[in-house]
């Protein structure tokens, strides 16, 4: 009977003891699980924090570039209405330039048409003057130049004073000289005179080139 109260209580201190390891073993592990459950929210809030930074940071980044892209734009527009401006004006410039000129060409046109006619009434008023006085224009112009001749012609007989043979023949002689005159004379060749070529010059009057390179003029009857 002793031993089976012995044994009895032994299971029963067994028992007591397995109870008490089983319960520090569960709070063991409700302490650890609460452990990493802690460090694992640490985790989470420390992700979600900075994932709420990282996110504040773009949308600063994209509130700047937005910024920078408005101000651009402005920018530009500004530009274009400047230049769109500027070109408004330039072209109303031309615009008025070329009215400007249009108008003063129309006022030429007129004022030239006016003095055509003007001149026109006038020209047929006074042609039959004018033709008078071309006319007797053209008769003094003749008779002028039939004087000239004339003058030339008594010029050439007074220069062509008589020589003896002998002074012809000296006067005559081809000379370097005389070669080179005859070459530079444009007057046209009309004759000889004792082998000598004879020229006529603009007025009328006659000569030769002598031996010293000069004109030696002639009468008509030679």
């Amino acid at each position: 009977m002793k031993r089976i109260l012995l044994l009895c209580l032994s299971m029963m201190l067994s028992y007591g003891a397995m109870a008490q390891e089983t319960s520090a073993a569960e709070k063991r592990a409700k302490t650890e699980k609460a452990k990493k459950e802690k460090v694992a929210k640490e985790k989470k809030a420390k992700a979600k924090k900075e994932a709420e930074v990282a996110k504040e940071k773009e949308e600063a980044v994209a509130k700047k570039e937005a910024a920078k892209a408005k101000v651009a734009k402005e920018k530009t527009t500004a530009k274009a209405k400047v230049a769109d401006k500027k070109a408004k004006e330039t072209k109303e410039t031309a615009d008025k330039i070329k009215a400007d000129k249009a108008k003063s060409e129309k006022a030429k046109a007129a004022a030239k048409a006016k003095a055509d006619k003007a001149k026109e009434n006038s020209a047929s008023a006074t042609g039959s003057a004018k033709a008078a006085a071309g006319k007797a224009k053209a008769a003094g112009n003749k008779a002028e130049a039939k004087a000239k001749t004339t003058a030339t012609k008594t010029e050439a007989k007074a220069k062509a004073k008589k020589k003896t043979p002998a002074e012809i023949k000296e006067d005559v002689k081809e000379t370097p000289a005389s070669k080179a005159a005859e070459k530079k004379v444009a007057d046209k060749v009309t004759g000889t005179y004792n082998g000598k070529k004879v020229f006529t010059g603009p007025r009328g009057g006659r000569y030769y080139i002598n031996k010293n390179g000069n004109k030696t003029y002639i009468s008509d009857d030679k």
